[in-house]
């Protein structure tokens, strides 16, 4: 994503006016909690050589590991690691998330005609109650009001999972910074699409074999997401 300042002031890189927050009462809490969505939004591109060796050597686990220690939910999924080379990986990411073909017959009301790939990583795949178009401008506005877009040199289109998971790191991010309403904006933006494609994906992955690390990611996905909500209910909405 890559941020639109439309603000007379100065501006964090994120777009957003940058508050006056004493270090002392930065939480930290939601900003590991910001990091583990940053985290997950790198595994689900295409990996690359920098990726497969902190993937291979144990780096990611052990991250993942002292986030979650900085965070205070409880997770309860593997922590991915891969005994896969280079070109293992890659080819598991393929098959699972690139490989197939699809064609919207109607972008207006999100009709598909498609052999697309097992484990979509787009929300709309997984949205048979509205269309394409609903799903991507409902995710435009949110984006556009918090004065962030689609990165033009790796445009995509507004519900993929990486996106997804960048916008939530951000909202975390934002939240660690005493921003008042990031909490019930994160919360709100979960239940109403991260929660919806995290579980799609998870259950699309669990259905496939040799899914590798990829299948860990997903369960962290999943898992990760659904404590996050559940703690945000519990202080956001007292339930």
């Amino acid at each position: 994503m890559t941020t639109n300042p439309t603000r007379d002031t100065d501006v964090e890189s994120d777009g957003r006016s940058s508050p006056a927050v004493p270090v002392a009462e930065i939480d930290a809490d939601a900003g590991a909690r910001g990091a583990v969505y940053a985290l997950l939004a790198r595994a689900f591109v295409h990996p690359d050589e920098s990726f497969h060796r902190a993937l291979a050597g144990g780096d990611v686990a052990a991250e993942i590991d002292a986030l979650l220690d900085d965070a205070s939910v409880t997770v309860d999924a593997p922590r991915p690691t891969t005994d896969d080379d280079y070109e293992t990986l890659c080819a598991r990411y393929n098959d699972l998330f690139v490989v197939g073909y699809a064609e919207y017959e109607d972008r207006t009301d999100g009709s598909l005609n498609a052999m697309g790939p097992p484990v979509p990583l787009y929300e709309s795949a997984y949205r048979s109650d509205v269309s394409w178009t609903d799903v991507n401008l409902d995710l435009a506005r949110a984006y556009d009001y918090y004065d962030l877009s689609v990165d033009t040199d790796q445009r995509d289109h507004h519900d993929h999972l990486r996106l997804q998971l960048e916008f939530a790191g951000y909202l975390a991010r934002w939240e660690s910074l005493a921003d008042s309403g990031a909490d019930a904006a994160r919360l709100d933006f979960l239940d109403r699409h991260l929660r919806i494609v995290a579980e799609g994906v998870a259950e699309r992955v669990d259905e496939e074999p040799g899914t590798g690390a990829y299948g860990e990611f997903a369960a962290l996905l999943d898992a990760f997401t659904a404590a996050d909500r559940a703690d945000l209910m519990a202080r956001v909405e007292g339930e």
